[in-house]
C-alpha cells in the first residue's frame, strides 16, 4: 500500500512540474517551404508553392522572447487574365513571442518587398508562428503571414498574399 501511495504522489510531482524552458537565444539560419495565395483586383489571383532561405537571431527573455529575422522566398505565381507575375518576396520582421516550455508561440510584424514582371513593391506583413526544437540545434515551425501590396498588377490593382510556410532552422 505504502508503494502504491509514494507511485501515485511521485506521479502527481512529476505531472505538477513545470516545463523546462528552452533558451532561444543565439543566431539561426534556416530554409522554408509553403504555399502562397494572392488575391487582387480585376481578376489577377492565383497560388504557387515558395520556398527560400531565413536567418536571424532571437533573444530569450525568461518567459518572453524577441527576435529579428530576414526571409526570402522564391515564387512564380501567375496572376492570370494578363496581370503579370509574382517572382520572389523578401521579409524583414520582427518576432515576439512567448515561451511555452518544448514551444515557442510569436507574432510577426515588418516590412515585406514583393518583386513582380509588372511592378515592385513594399508593404507591411503581419503573422503568427509556432516553433518547436528537434534536439540541441534544429527547430521545425510554421508560419501564416499576410501582406496587402499596392499596384503590382498590370491594371495596377491591390493584390493580397497569405503565405503558409513550414520552416526547418538549425541553431548556432
Amino acid at each position: 500500500m505504502k508503494a502504491h501511495k509514494a507511485l501515485i504522489v511521485g506521479l502527481m510531482m512529476t505531472c505538477a512540474a513545470p516545463a523546462i524552458a528552452e533558451d532561444w537565444t543565439g543566431a539561426y539560419a534556416g530554409f522554408s517551404f509553403g504555399y502562397t495565395d494572392a488575391d487582387g483586383t480585376n481578376g489577377s489571383s492565383g497560388n504557387d508553392t515558395s520556398f527560400g532561405p531565413h536567418v536571424g537571431y532571437d533573444r530569450d527573455f525568461g518567459s518572453f522572447v524577441l527576435g529579428g529575422e530576414l526571409e526570402y522566398n522564391r515564387l512564380s505565381l501567375n496572376l492570370g487574365d494578363g496581370e503579370g507575375s509574382l517572382d520572389s518576396m523578401t521579409r524583414l520582421k520582427l518576432r515576439g513571442g512567448y515561451d511555452f516550455g518544448p514551444a515557442l508561440g510569436y507574432v510577426v510584424i515588418g516590412a515585406a518587398r514583393v518583386e513582380s514582371s509588372v511592378e515592385s513593391d513594399t508593404a507591411a506583413v503581419y503573422g503568427i508562428g509556432v516553433a518547436y526544437p528537434i534536439g540541441e540545434h534544429f527547430v521545425i515551425s510554421g508560419e501564416a503571414l499576410r501582406q496587402e501590396f499596392n499596384d503590382v498588377t498590370r491594371s495596377e490593382g491591390g493584390l493580397d498574399s497569405n503565405v503558409f510556410n513550414l520552416r526547418t532552422t538549425f541553431r548556432f
